[in-house]
């Protein structure tokens, strides 16, 4: 299932959202404009190697821009192509508008960030001496899905579904959508183990629990958790809602 857009409201203008995905954007364009040998360089210097992080390895002195704390932060703007970036921009476009509604904009940043930290550390100490660099905004987007499926787990998620050779659209409940989601990563993760590279699918395991987690005391208290009694939040008296439309190692 690809989601399309979902049908709930923000009452807020998604700056902050808007924000990261331009700033991963630029990064990206960025890293392009490189050439394949210096991009492959930035993904060393500013990537999570668990090994560096953990003081286990050592950078060559001209990669080694950043101290390696640092490139917890720095790896959750790289992406390591276009389809990874995209599939993360889409998914942080259709669901991120509404969790960011739901804390304002600066707890948003505050939340991207912690989610995205307890991503990369938890895909890190799954393998301490790994020298393999992880790149992506996956981690700090599995937060926001998190936060999202707490929040809103009856909001419909208009989804692509493939078909034989036929794609299709349906409506789908946020909880299904991301459930999903959910599940998969464990599956993966099982059917990756002891290959090295790929998709760094426990950070966003890491990610997605840590958001279910941090949305409690991150979130506005007119947004009450799964929905409230109907599966519906109200936007505040004389508020009009608008409607928003809304992986790693290497590449994740």
């Amino acid at each position: 299932m690809i989601p399309l857009h979902d049908d709930n409201p923000t009452t807020l203008t998604p700056v902050v959202t808007i924000g990261l995905i331009g700033t991963c954007v630029l990064v990206f364009l960025w890293q392009l404009s490189l050439g394949p040998v210096g991009a492959q360089k930035a993904v060393y210097s500013f990537g999570m190697i668990p090994a560096v992080l953990f003081g286990e390895a050592h950078l060559p002195p001209e990669v080694a821009r950043i101290p390696p704390e640092v490139s917890i932060l720095t790896s959750m703007f790289l992406h390591g192509g276009w389809m990874h970036l995209i599939g993360n921009m889409l998914y942080l476009w259709i669901f991120g508008n509404n969790v960011e509604d739901s804390m304002g904009h600066v707890r948003f940043i505050v939340f991207y960030l912690l989610g995205g930290t307890a991503a990369a550390l938890t895909q890190a100490l799954q393998d301490p001496t790994s020298t393999v660099p992880m790149i992506g905004a996956s981690g700090a987007i599995g937060a926001v899905l998190g936060g999202y499926i707490m929040l809103f787990p009856r909001a419909h998620v208009l989804v692509l579904v493939p078909i034989g050779f036929f794609l299709t659209t349906v409506r789908v409940p946020a909880l299904v959508v991301l459930g999903f989601w959910f599940v998969l990563q464990f599956i993966q993760s099982a059917l990756s183990t002891g290959q090295p590279g790929g998709v760094a699918y426990w950070a966003h395991i890491g990610g997605f629990i840590t958001g279910a987690i941090l949305i409690i005391p991150f979130r506005s208290r007119r947004f009450p958790l799964f929905g409230g009694p109907r599966g519906h939040r109200h936007s505040g008296a004389g508020r009009r809602p608008r409607r928003r439309g809304g992986s790693t190692g290497p590449w994740g």
